[in-house]
């Protein structure tokens, strides 16, 4: 299978787009980003018309695969109509009730556009419901390229000060950061006894640390921080822009039985659509009727609310999880029974449909995990199936069990070629 086209299209395109690339990672697709002609289902057709199994899933939005009929025929009847109005219409409710249906303890949201912006926006309410400005955020967590959370990305980045994680940041934007490492409950339960004297107005979390690994969080640890939230008059924020609509019908609040006080989700929430919203308890919410600004021209954009509508109604679906967590664990199973035939020091941690590529002698982060990774995902795309450059894997209810069988096939060949020797 070529890739010729793609690297052609990829010379050209470096040429009048900065990077080549729309989104700075996709630039480390390797052996250079797959130009897609056309998608459905499980699968991407390049620009010479070949096939691929696709775990990319647009990096996470598309549970239910590409170009859902359900999807595209909610989308069509209203692009006829309208596009962006500026006004008021029917879909901001019917969206909004929607989801609220589907989350536990959800009140109350606001639309925004993408999962970076909402990000902002539950922070801003945070800081309004309290009176507070700082944040304690968690190493390695992925938050949005925003300078105020984008920090302490590295894996050796453990301290509490907040370390930038990219160049042309503001040396000032990390002033309210605080950070706290994953599943460590002492450290959280620490910084959160003196939250008054520090000002903390709210923990930040991403509940499985979907960039960062993908990891469960360990037995109380959610809990723990709720209690403590509750006791110091914290806002728990959920960052469920990969996790939401993925790993349960209502998110992590469903799956780990904790309800913060904010959610944010994107991706999956408009199946392939561009729309995230802030979730949670009216009383904070509210508060855009008490002086804080929540602003945008596209929010409540009638195209995507038509596709958040029809994307809550597939997850309402009778079995859609159950089938979502199946194909998830039977991709497991295949892919680590591979790993090991072929000695390679690597295995797979998974939440769900979610999951993630992960050298034994290596920390993963959202860059990627290069080495043995690299040269995988390089020899699958010329087999037939694309990887993220990140080592995680979306499964969705498009693919099949035969999809799973074809990857594991593809892999095995893969290795053979590929020396199975630490990243």
């Amino acid at each position: 299978m070529g890739i010729d086209s793609s690297v052609t299209a990829f010379e050209r395109t470096r040429r009048s787009l900065g990077g080549g690339v729309s989104s700075g990672l996709r630039a480390t697709m390797r052996p250079v980003p797959l130009f897609v002609e056309r998608s459905s289902g499980a699968y991407v057709w390049d620009l010479d018309g070949d096939r691929y199994v696709d775990y990319v899933m647009a990096w996470g939005p598309l549970v239910h695969g590409h170009s859902h009929p359900h999807i595209l025929d909610a989308v069509t009847r209203v692009i006829t109509s309208m596009q962006v109005v500026g006004m008021g219409h029917r879909l901001e409710y019917e969206a909004a009730e929607a989801v609220l249906a589907s989350v536990p303890g959800a009140q109350r949201l606001v639309w925004t556009n993408t999962g970076t912006e909402a990000v902002q926006v539950a922070l801003k309410f945070a800081r309004a419901a309290t009176g507070r400005h700082r944040v304690v955020k968690f190493a390695k967590a992925y938050h949005g390229w925003h300078d105020s959370v984008y920090a302490s990305m590295a894996a050796d980045d453990t301290g509490e000060a907040a370390v930038p994680a990219g160049r042309g940041q503001s040396p000032h934007a990390h002033a309210d950061l605080i950070i706290s490492r994953f599943n460590d409950t002492a450290a959280i339960a620490e910084i959160l006894a003196a939250a008054e004297e520090r000002q903390i107005a709210a923990v930040l979390i991403d509940p499985i640390m979907s960039n960062a690994g993908v990891t469960n969080p360990a037995p109380g640890f959610l809990e723990t921080i709720r209690e403590l939230c509750d006791k110091h008059g914290v806002v728990l924020i959920f960052d469920e822009v990969i996790a939401g609509f993925r790993i349960a019908r209502g998110g992590a609040a469903e799956k780990f039985g904790v309800r913060p006080d904010l959610s944010v989700f994107g991706k999956a929430i408009a199946g392939g659509f561009t729309q995230s919203a802030v979730v949670g308890r009216a009383d904070i919410i509210d508060l855009v009727d008490d002086g804080l600004t929540h602003a945008g021209t596209f929010n409540g954009n009638p195209v995507a609310l038509a596709a958040v509508q029809a994307a809550m109604e597939l997850s309402a679906e009778p079995g859609v999880f159950a089938k979502l967590d199946e194909l998830g664990a039977a991709f497991e199973t295949a892919i680590t029974d591979v790993l090991t035939a072929a000695g390679a020091p690597a295995g797979l941690r998974r939440v769900g449909s979610l999951l993630q590529f992960a050298p034994h002698d290596q920390q993963t982060s959202l860059h990627g995990t290069d080495g043995l990774w690299a040269e995988i995902t390089a020899g699958m795309v010329e087999s037939g199936a694309v990887f993220m450059p990140s080592g995680k894997i979306f499964v969705s209810t498009a693919h099949t069990l035969a999809d799973i069988e074809e990857t594991a096939a593809l892999l095995e060949r893969v290795l053979q070629r590929v020396p199975a020797r630490p990243a």
